[in-house]
């Protein structure tokens, strides 16, 4: 036997993984994704103390206010309230984004007809719209849910297009040769190719959506975390409007390392050269 083929024989006798064996410690990524996080907070914990409390705060400040807006039920049901308008306006941007831009993907007419005025919208600030759709949707969970299918369609729209158009023609080819009718070629052909983009898309409207999911709780009812973060901040409470801020961060980050955890199960060959 070679000694290529000794080596890791002999980490495993000796109670060491072969991988561990030959990685050196500078090639763990994790390693350097929360080690990194860790320095931040670490310098941020150091320094934050002689920052002005009324404009600033700390990592041990804003953990003992999270604890204490989870205790006493306030961050829980604010929470609930962002989480009921943030999940209607991310499906409804899912259910109409998707199967639109599959179509105009696949039908000149409509592509010519919508590129305009979807391109228009998309050019114009959203936050500019907000006080419009608040007058003509009202100041609740209608307007807010609105807002955030307006933040977020876009970037479902746009990679979801992207994707469809950029479809292999062999693969389109062989569907028709086959016979395969429109609804077959969607689902077998256009569909599977185009759903890493669509993952793409939607990660990119998870952070839109939350965008506008915290505009719309600022300009409409009192309620979600933008209402707490409007709140604490008129008190100067900074560690209690950082807390928010915080879970607005690890919402973001959740909903994200879920969809690709979604996308590895489903679309297994987007990932098959990473």
């Amino acid at each position: 036997m070679s000694l290529a083929h000794n080596v890791p024989t002999a980490a495993l006798s000796a109670g060491v993984p072969a991988a561990s064996a030959r990685k050196p410690w500078w090639e763990y990524k994790a390693l350097f994704r929360y080690g990194f996080v860790a320095l931040i907070l670490i310098a941020w914990e150091i320094v934050g103390p002689f920052i002005n409390p009324i404009f600033f705060s700390y990592p041990s400040k804003i953990a003992i206010a999270f604890y204490e807006l989870t205790v006493s039920g306030d961050l829980p049901y604010y929470l609930g309230q962002s989480l009921e308008v943030m999940f209607y306006g991310l499906i409804s941007a899912v259910v109409v984004g998707i199967p639109l831009a599959v179509a105009m993907a696949r039908v000149r007419w409509l592509d010519w007809a919508l590129d305009l005025p979807l391109n228009a919208l998309y050019a114009t600030p959203m936050v500019a719209l907000v006080p419009l759709l608040v007058l003509w949707f009202g100041i609740y969970l209608k307007a807010k849910i609105i807002v955030v299918f307006l933040f977020a369609v876009f970037p479902i729209l746009i990679n979801t297009y992207q994707g469809v158009r950029e479809c292999d023609k062999n693969m389109i080819e062989v569907a028709r040769s086959f016979r395969a009718s429109e609804w077959r070629m969607w689902q077998d052909v256009l569909l599977p190719f185009a759903l890493p983009y669509i993952a793409a898309g939607i990660r990119l409207a998870i952070g839109r959506g939350l965008v506008g999911m915290v505009i719309a709780e600022f300009y409409t009812t009192i309620s979600g975390l933008g209402f707490m973060i409007t709140r604490y901040a008129n008190l100067f409470e900074m560690d209690k409007t950082f807390v928010p801020v915080v879970m607005l961060m690890i919402l973001g980050v959740s909903l994200t390392t879920g969809l690709k955890w979604v996308e590895r199960r489903i679309a297994p060959w987007s990932h098959a050269n990473r």
